[in-house]
C-alpha cells in the first residue's frame, strides 16, 4: 500500500487556498521551485492532475476539488487535535454532520435528530438540507454521516448507500379554528369542496395525497400550492385553507400555528429513513436517532 506523504498535501492545500505557488511560497516559506516540485510529486503518486493553469493562477480540476475537500478536513481535524490536546482530553467536540432532504418537514426532522445531544454529550451537530441526490453526492465523499430523507436511496443514484428505516406517520389534516369546527364531523367526506392547501404536483406526498382524496371520492378546492411545507403551515394557520402534516407531530403543529385537528388517517403514511455508507450504523449520534425514532417519535 503507497503512503500519502502529508508534507506533499500540505503544499497542495496551501497552493489551492492562495491561488498560486508565490502566495503558497511565502506562507510556508519555501522557495517556488521546491513547491513546484513537491506538488507534481503529489500529482505522479496519485495518478491525476489537480491544477491546470488560468493565466496567473492555478485552478483546481475535478480530482483536485476532491482532493482538496479530504485535505481540508485532515488538517481542520489536524487543528482540532492540537486544540484539544492543549486543552485537556475531555474538551473535543463530536462532529455529526446530517443531510435532511428538502421534502421533510422540519418539525419532523428536529424531532429525529434531537435525541443526538442525550447520546453525545459534547456533539456539535451540523445539517445541510438539499435535495437528496446532491445530499447523497456529499454523502459518499464523507463530508455527511447520514442523510434522513422520506425515501431510500435511489436506484439510479450512482452512491453506494445503505437505507435503513426509521419508521412512519399518518397523516393529520388541520385549519385555523374558524374553518375547522365545520369540517371535523363527517371527516374525510367534509373535505369536498373545501379550500386545501398542497405540496406542489409531482412531490411525492402530492401525488399520496391525490390518490387518497381519488379513492375517498373527495374533491377539495385547491388554493394554494407550496414547495415548502413550513410555508403552507403559516398560511394555514393565517385562515387560507386546510394543510396536511405528518401524525407523528400534530401536537407540536397544533400549538405552533395555533390550529386544530380537523381529523387523522392511517391510510396516508408517510415512512422516514436514515442513508448511510455502512450497513450497519456506527456513529453513537446516528443510532440514537435510528433508535429513538423506532421507539418513540414515529410508528
Amino acid at each position: 500500500m503507497a503512503w500519502l506523504n502529508y508534507h506533499h498535501l500540505l503544499y497542495f492545500w496551501t497552493v489551492a487556498r492562495t491561488g498560486t505557488i508565490a502566495n503558497a511560497s511565502r506562507e510556508l516559506h519555501l522557495s517556488q521551485p521546491t513547491i513546484s516540485t513537491q506538488l507534481k510529486t503529489l500529482e505522479e503518486a496519485l495518478g491525476q492532475k489537480l491544477f491546470q493553469r488560468a493565466g496567473r493562477r492555478l485552478v483546481l480540476t475535478d480530482v483536485g476539488r476532491t482532493a482538496f475537500r479530504y485535505a481540508d478536513e485532515i488538517f481542520r481535524l489536524g487543528r482540532e487535535l492540537q486544540e484539544s490536546l492543549s486543552r485537556g482530553p475531555m474538551s473535543r467536540q463530536v462532529r455529526f454532520a446530517v443531510g435532511v432532504a428538502d421534502v421533510v418537514p422540519k418539525l419532523v426532522a428536529e424531532r429525529l435528530l434531537e435525541p443526538a445531544y442525550g447520546a453525545v454529550p459534547d456533539l456539535q451537530l451540523e445539517v445541510h438540507e438539499g435535495h437528496v441526490t446532491q445530499l447523497l453526492a456529499k454523502l459518499a465523499l464523507h463530508e455527511l454521516d447520514v442523510v434522513i430523507s422520506d425515501q431510500p436511496a435511489p436506484h439510479d443514484v450512482k452512491v453506494k448507500a445503505f437505507s435503513h428505516t426509521l419508521g412512519g406517520s399518518g397523516t393529520t389534516f388541520f385549519a385555523r379554528a374558524n374553518l375547522a369546527t365545520g369540517l371535523k364531523k363527517g371527516f374525510p367526506g367534509s373535505l369536498e369542496g373545501a379550500p386545501m392547501l398542497l405540496p406542489l404536483p409531482g412531490s411525492s406526498s402530492r401525488v399520496a395525497l391525490d390518490e387518497w382524496f381519488e379513492k375517498r371520492g373527495v374533491r377539495p378546492k385547491v388554493v394554494g400550492e407550496f414547495d415548502d411545507s413550513a410555508l403552507m403551515k403559516v398560511f394555514g394557520s393565517s385562515g387560507r385553507g386546510i394543510f396536511a402534516a405528518p401524525g407523528a407531530i400534530e401536537d407540536e403543529v397544533a400549538r405552533q400555528f395555533e390550529v386544530q385537528i380537523i381529523g387523522r388517517t392511517d391510510e396516508l403514511k408517510q415512512s422516514y429513513y436514515a442513508i448511510s455508507v455502512e450497513r450497519r450504523l456506527r456513529h453513537p449520534a446516528v443510532v440514537a436517532v435510528a433508535e429513538s425514532a423506532r421507539k418513540e417519535v414515529l410508528d
